[in-house]
């Protein structure tokens, strides 16, 4: 039972630094970028190249593929995404679906349609024994360690900085925040970078669990935003908490009820809807 939760716990904080960048660009910047797990595939194969073309080690392909998948977002964001901020969200969409195509099809020309393997290094894997009926996985406790820091530098960044003051003062309003000498542009430029860079770093993590090929930007988009709606935007505490109840209860519905176990993780999402429209931590809607 406690190896079903502590793997749960795992996955949720996987599906937490999946869906991360996801949650900072819509919930914060009010864009709805379904092409984010292009970014996540990107670092994944960025780790992939580098650990098994190079032989880089896999603690230096990590911050390779925070920071490669951070420029291609900060290069599609000056380029394509700025132009359309003040687009409908349907607009916005569609443009974001046509880059996951795109993203796709280059995937699959330059790496192939196979699945990518990845050797974890010694001292990550494994697993060592706790108490009876309770062995904890070595990686997994390091996906939990990772998203737990990550999380905290995120909160301290949005709510203890200047940097995060100047972000949210422009996302009310960029015309007064222009006006009082903050460069929004170089502001959503770098908060843009820093989703797409979290999503990368995320899509290298996850390659030992997840499978990595051409179709994963589309194969979990569902758990993306499944995870940002049922936590709620503009907060990180409601993605975390969902992502963790998320993790569990699709880890312990393939445990114990293997037949329908993937579709708990749908059913806990309906249900939580129904309780809470606005996810967990969102404010209701003023009417």
């Amino acid at each position: 039972m406690l190896t079903v939760l502590f793997d749960g716990i795992a996955t949720g904080a996987l599906l937490f630094m999946l869906a991360l960048g996801l949650s900072v660009t819509l919930g914060i910047m009010n864009f709805v970028n379904l092409a984010h797990g292009a970014f996540a595939m990107l670092g994944g194969y960025v780790a992939v190249v580098l650990l098994k073309g190079w032989g880089v080690p896999l603690l230096w392909c990590l911050p390779a593929a925070f920071l490669i998948s951070a420029a291609a977002g900060m290069v599609l964001e000056r380029t394509l995404y700025s132009r359309l901020y003040g687009a409908s969200p349907l607009d916005q969409v569609l443009f974001t679906i046509g880059i996951v195509f795109a993203s796709m099809a280059m995937a699959s020309y330059f790496m192939g349609a196979q699945h990518q393997i990845i050797q974890l290094p010694p001292f990550l894997g494994g697993q060592f024994h706790v108490f009876a009926g309770f062995d904890v996985g070595v990686y997994r406790l390091f996906l939990i360690v990772v998203c737990g820091l990550i999380a905290l530098l995120l909160h301290i960044m949005l709510t203890r900085t200047r940097f995060g003051s100047q972000l949210r003062a422009s996302v009310d309003n960029a015309r007064v925040a222009r006006g009082m000498g903050i460069d929004v542009d170089r502001l959503f430029a770098i908060t843009f970078a820093v989703g797409s860079g979290l999503a990368g770093l995320a899509g290298a993590l996850g390659i030992e669990i997840l499978d990595l090929d051409p179709t994963f930007p589309v194969k979990f988009m569902v758990y993306f935003l499944i995870v940002v709606a049922v936590g709620g935007t503009g907060t990180l505490g409601g993605p975390l908490a969902a992502s963790l109840v998320l993790g569990i209860c699709d880890v312990a519905g393939k445990y114990y009820i293997s037949e329908v176990g993937a579709f708990i993780i749908y059913t806990v999402m309906v249900v939580m809807l129904i309780v809470r429209p606005q996810g967990l931590f969102g404010r209701p809607a003023v009417r």
